[in-house]
């Protein structure tokens, strides 16, 4: 049984990919639904009803999706860096009639003059999920920082993220690996997508075909991070200005923190 949340009308094609690439993330990260859930708690407490969520380095829309659909006058933007799930992501909003308080935007989080997308509007809440990894120390730290200038006090930031960095502590690495091992099966076994087979399913649509080249272009030459600790993430929302920071939620190395301006 998929656990994206119900569309509210017949299911469109764009739909239906971001169906699957949510089914094909839950394969890989076991209880995901969870953290997305304490994800939008957090929101409900803190954020106005009519309020802006940024949903950072968003991928094909899964947290607008379900910003969308709990909060029913909230806007949510959400900004990344690949043209393909950039173009699914909009496709879903157009087809789903989202696209009057959902938008998406192509900004890169290299580039520090990323936060002109806000259009000087500051966001009550800033969400990401399986993505800010991808991103090395130094930018990451910058990024932090970025949000801490121009957030107002009170607004939230959410990162829901397996953090992997090593701990010395073998047994807990010998379950999470286990854990991830056992989902992973699961899924696939039941005929879930893998990362590389949803990808080669969206190439057989030509629509995104020009998106996926870019793709391909952008990210040849990007670095691979290191994997960075809970502590790094802390600390360096500390240090960009967040009152206060931890881990509101935790399954074995699977994180959502959680930090106030």
């Amino acid at each position: 049984m998929s656990l994206v949340p119900t569309q509210t009308r017949a299911e469109g094609p764009a739909a239906a990919m971001l169906r699957r690439w949510d089914d094909q993330q839950a394969a890989y990260i076991s209880r995901r639904e969870e953290r997305f859930a304490i994800m939008l708690d957090v929101v409900e407490a803190t954020v106005p009803a009519d309020g802006l969520v940024l949903d950072l380095a968003c991928g094909p829309g899964s947290i607008s999706a379900r910003v969308a659909q709990r909060f029913p006058r909230m806007r949510c933007l959400g900004v990344d860096y690949d043209p393909a799930l950039l173009a699914l992501a909009r496709d879903w909003a157009a087809e789903g009639g989202h696209d009057d308080r959902v938008h998406f935007a192509d900004v890169d989080l290299f580039d520090p003059s990323w936060l002109s997308v806000l259009q000087g509007e500051a966001p009550h809440a800033v969400l990401s999920s399986t993505a800010l990894h991808w991103l090395p120390g130094a930018v990451l730290a910058r990024l932090y920082s970025d949000l801490g200038g121009i957030l107002e006090q009170e607004s939230v930031f959410l990162n829901a993220d397996h953090l992997r960095a090593p701990t010395g502590r073998e047994l807990f690495t010998t379950l999470a690996a286990a854990d991830d091992e056992r989902t992973q099966a699961a899924a696939h076994a039941g005929g879930v997508d893998t990362w590389d087979a949803w990808f080669d399913a969206l190439a057989d649509d030509p629509e995104y075909a020009t998106a996926l080249a870019e793709r391909e272009s952008r990210f040849a030459d990007r670095p691979r991070n290191p994997d960075l600790s809970l502590g790094f993430h802390v600390e360096a929302l500390r240090v960009a200005g967040f009152r206060e920071a931890g881990p509101i939620w935790q399954h074995f190395d699977d994180y959502v923190v959680l930090a106030r301006r």
